[in-house]
């Protein structure tokens, strides 16, 4: 435990921090689960911008917000790119028929 008055006061002040920044995390967490289970575009925005939020107050360090938001946005697009998956073509054309040519070395090989 601190003796210094000024020390004392910053323990109650990180304590106090700490509760706030406990319970907004936890929030963040619970936003980030919810988005990542069922993707859609307009909830994936709002958490993002709750998570800027949060990086902006010092909740969360902004690179560890990034890096959410950034998985975020890969899981919406590939949920996204799923659905609208186009369908494979048949392709109608006839295939050219490939022919080999055989270079001049072999083929001065083969006459003598």
């Amino acid at each position: 435990m601190p003796n210094i008055k000024a020390a004392i006061k910053s323990v109650r002040q990180t304590e106090k921090r700490t509760k706030r920044n406990l319970g907004a995390k936890t929030r963040l967490r619970t936003l980030h689960k919810k988005a990542t289970q069922t993707p859609d575009a307009e909830y994936s925005r709002r958490v993002e911008s709750q998570f800027d939020k949060a990086a902006s107050k010092g909740i969360i360090h902004p690179n560890k917000a990034a890096r959410k938001k950034a998985r975020l946005a890969k899981a919406l697009r590939a949920v996204t790119a799923t659905e609208a998956a186009p369908t494979p073509r048949k392709r109608t054309g006839r295939k050219k028929a490939t022919t080999r040519k055989t270079s001049a070395r072999s083929a001065a090989k083969k006459k003598s």
